[in-house]
C-alpha cells in the first residue's frame, strides 16, 4: 500500500496517522491531475469546441459517479463544493431559512465538528430559533438516547455526523432520521469521516442532505460534495452568482439555471472534480 504513495518514498521513515484530517495522495491521483492539466485543460459548460466538450463530459461523468457512490437517485442531486465545511454552510445559508422558521428548533449533538455546529448555531440566532445541543458521554461518545429524546414535534432540523471526529463512534443515522422525519424535521449528515470507511447509501440512511470532502478519501483538497434531495434542492436559492449558474440575464432581472450548476457559480474546481473521480475508483 505504501508503494502507491510518493509521499512515503520521500519519507520512508514516517508512519502517517492523520488521515482523518487529510489523506496522503496516491500516484494514480497525481497522474490524473497532471494528465488533466497537460492534455485536457479547458473550461466546462461553456465552450463549443471539442476539448471543452470532452472536459465537460468528464466533469459531469464524475457527478454521476458520486451519485452512484452515495446511492442518490440522480446526478442532479449532487453539488460540487470546496469541501464538507462549504457544503454544510451552503445548506445552512440557502436552505436553512426554508427549514427553520422564526422561533423554530435545531438539534445537534455535542460531538459535532465546528463545521456542523457553528452554521446551525448562527442560523438559530438569525431565525431566533432554539438551538439544542445534546450531551456526550465522558469518553466523547454521543449519548444517542438523549439525542433521540431531543427530537420533539417542535424540531425543524437535525444535524449530525455519521462518524464523529471526537471519538470515532458511528451514529445510527437511519434511526435518527426516522424519528426526525416523523416530526417533519430535515436531517443533515456530515459524512466527512464516514465515506472512507463505510458504504454509504443516502436513501437507506434517510439523509436529506449529506456532505463530504475529497481530501479525506485520497482525493485533492478544495473539492467537496453536497448531496441534497431533489425536492429540497428545488426550494433552495443560490447564494453565489456568476457564470454558468444563470439561465437569462436582463438589466432588471435574472433567472437561474436548472440543476446543480445553479449552486456552482463561476469556473469550478475542474481538476479537483476529475481527481475526485479517480479517488472514487
Amino acid at each position: 500500500m505504501r508503494e502507491q504513495f510518493p509521499f512515503f518514498k520521500a519519507h520512508p521513515e514516517l508512519v502517517y496517522l492523520d488521515t482523518a484530517a487529510t489523506s496522503q495522495k496516491p500516484q494514480a491521483l497525481l497522474d490524473s491531475l497532471q494528465n488533466y492539466y497537460i492534455n485536457e485543460n479547458a473550461n466546462v459548460h461553456r465552450g463549443l469546441y471539442k476539448l471543452a466538450y470532452d472536459t465537460t463530459e468528464a466533469y459531469e461523468g464524475v457527478r454521476q459517479e458520486v451519485a452512484d457512490f452515495l446511492g442518490a437517485q440522480s446526478a442532479d442531486e449532487i453539488i460540487f463544493t470546496r469541501g464538507t465545511t462549504d457544503s454544510l454552510n451552503l445548506v445552512a445559508s440557502a436552505f436553512g431559512p426554508h427549514a427553520v422558521p422564526e422561533g423554530g428548533r435545531i438539534v445537534v449533538s455535542g460531538a459535532e465538528h465546528h463545521s456542523n455546529f457553528i452554521p446551525w448555531q448562527q442560523l438559530a440566532k438569525r431565525q431566533h430559533a432554539k438551538f439544542k445541543v445534546t450531551p456526550v458521554h465522558p469518553d466523547g461518545v454521543v449519548d444517542v438516547p438523549a439525542l433521540l429524546a431531543a427530537i420533539t414535534p417542535e424540531t425543524n432540523l437535525v444535524a449530525i455526523a455519521q462518524v464523529t471526529n471526537v471519538a470515532g463512534d458511528t451514529l445510527p443515522v437511519a434511526a435518527i432520521a426516522k424519528k426526525a422525519h416523523a416530526v417533519g424535521a430535515v436531517v443533515v449528515v456530515d459524512g466527512a469521516q464516514a465515506v472512507a470507511h463505510l458504504p454509504v447509501d443516502v436513501q437507506t440512511l434517510g439523509a436529506d442532505f449529506y456532505a463530504f470532502s475529497g481530501h479525506k478519501i485520497y482525493g485533492p483538497t478544495g473539492i467537496g460534495v453536497l448531496y441534497g434531495r431533489a425536492d429540497l434542492l428545488a426550494k433552495m436559492s443560490p447564494i453565489q452568482f456568476g457564470g454558468e449558474m444563470i439561465s437569462e440575464v436582463r438589466d432588471d432581472v435574472s433567472t437561474w439555471a436548472e440543476g446543480p450548476i445553479k449552486y456552482e457559480a463561476g469556473t469550478p474546481n475542474i481538476a479537483g472534480v476529475i481527481g475526485l473521480g479517480t479517488a472514487l475508483h
